[in-house]
Formats: C-alpha cells, sequence, structure tokens
C-alpha cells in the first residue's frame, strides 16, 4: 500500500475506496480465509437485523427476565412431555424449578415475576399416564394393523 493517509482534499469516501483499491493491486484480499456472506441480498432487511442475528446465534433473548422465564417453562414442560426417560424429566424440572427460585429471589428490574415453581410430583405423574396410554390413531377411523 504507497499511502495511507489521507491526501488533502481527498473525501472520506474517495479514500476508502483509494485503500481498498490499492490493497486489491496488492494482493492484500487474495489471502483472506472464506467467510459467510453477510444477508444483504433480496428482501430489504428489517432495522437492526444484526443485533436479532446476533441473538440468535448467541442463544440469548432480548425478553425480559420475568418472561423470558415464562417462556423457557412452556418450553420445557412440553418437552418433557416428550421425553422417555423418568430421571430425565425430574433433571430438567428441577432446572427449571432452580431457574425460577433463582429469579423470584433476585430479580428486581422489568415486570414482576409472578411463575412459581412447577410441582414435580404431579408432573412426572402426568408424564407416566401419558406413557401408559395407547398411541393416538395417527389419522382417526383408520386403524393400523
Amino acid at each position: 500500500m504507497a499511502d495511507p493517509k489521507r491526501s488533502a482534499g481527498e473525501t472520506p469516501e474517495a479514500y476508502v475506496e483509494r485503500l481498498i483499491r490499492e490493497a486489491q493491486e496488492d494482493g492484500e484480499f487474495d489471502r483472506l480465509p472464506k467467510g459467510k456472506p453477510l444477508p444483504l441480498t433480496g428482501t430489504p432487511l428489517p432495522e437492526s437485523w444484526w443485533a436479532k442475528e446476533k441473538l440468535r446465534r448467541e442463544n440469548l433473548s432480548d425478553l425480559p427476565p420475568s418472561i423470558a422465564i415464562r417462556h423457557e417453562a412452556e418450553t420445557t414442560l412440553a418437552e418433557v412431555m416428550r421425553e422417555s426417560d423418568e430421571r430425565l424429566v425430574r433433571e430438567r424440572l428441577d432446572a427449571l424449578n432452580h431457574k425460577i427460585r433463582r429469579l423470584n429471589a433476585t430479580h428486581v428490574a422489568g415486570p414482576p415475576t409472578t411463575l412459581g415453581p412447577v410441582d414435580v410430583e404431579a408432573l412426572v405423574s402426568r408424564w407416566r399416564a401419558a406413557r401408559r396410554r395407547p398411541p393416538e390413531d395417527p389419522v382417526p377411523g383408520v386403524h393400523q394393523p
């Protein structure tokens, strides 16, 4: 690269374009590893798309903690009913209760937390009962042999 300093009277855009052109001529971009392209083509992106993408990629939430725990509780309760091992059901429900208790004891900002710990024994009983029931017919009125 010849001169990294901006010339007198050179606009910022022209300066950047000059630096890019000189770097291309010197082959500076030839050795860069390939990455994922930015989603900048096609339909217009919503404002702050990058922040939402970062939250998704980092598995973070932009919800207040008291609402996020409700969402997590709903998801966990639906998922444990599909579990096949009672030990895993109990572990997941205990972990959920731990999070709920910790949030209820420490949360001070945003909407109040009104979610109490789940009744593990009652949910395990429901889980067991669901395991004893025969599976539902995939198509009502049509019985599989």
